[in-house]
């Protein structure tokens, strides 16, 4: 009858631990949408006209791997502060299976007024490993200037051991980037 987001989080042994359910579609839904090839706002605008889903659970199948990368206009070597300033470039990446949802164009300014999010990157690939190195190459492909972004971090987190075979937990930061000034370091 709807769409919601279920989040769960997985102990080492395997074992999935409910944490909670919303009603509505969270800022990750376009990775969903990438690996079903459904448009899922769509389905939530025509269940608020009265109609039913178009498909069953049953109906949906999975393709390939998809990652979101938020890019946020914030200082990654400073603990993640708000970055203010204008967008002096910015190009996104571009081509089969790259999505980038956004509302900024070159020469908008970037306030400290609200979230710093300035896009969602999501890429798709027919499995994990490549799902990953496309990302990387869709990161390289971006060009923003005028301020900092998240971008190195995404990609020091995509190029690290631990993510890439999926042996890491919610203290990843913790664990690997103690020292954020090693950031650049570990990305040459």
């Amino acid at each position: 009858v709807g769409a919601g987001t279920v989040e769960f989080l997985l102990d080492a042994n395997g074992d999935f631990y409910f944490m909670e359910m919303n009603t509505r579609l969270q800022v990750e839904h376009p990775v969903t949408e990438m690996i079903t090839g459904f448009d899922l706002v769509e389905w939530q605008i025509r269940i608020a006209r009265g109609e039913k889903l178009p498909k069953s659970q049953d109906e949906l199948k999975i393709n390939g791997h998809a990652i979101e990368v938020r890019v946020y206009a914030e200082d990654s070597l400073n603990g993640f502060v708000p970055d203010i300033g204008t967008l002096h470039k910015y190009i996104r990446p571009t081509g089969p299976g790259i999505r980038v949802d956004d509302a900024f164009e070159e020469g908008m300014a970037i306030p400290i007024y609200y979230d710093p999010m300035l896009a969602k990157l999501v890429v798709w690939g027919p499995d994990r490993d490549n799902c990953i190195s496309n990302t990387i190459k869709a990161i390289d492909a971006y060009q923003i200037s005028g301020v900092n972004t998240t971008l190195d971090f995404g990609k020091f987190v995509l190029q690290h051991p631990a993510f890439r075979s999926g042996d890491f937990d919610t203290n990843f930061i913790k664990n690997y980037l103690p020292n954020p000034a090693l950031l650049h370091q570990e990305l040459k």
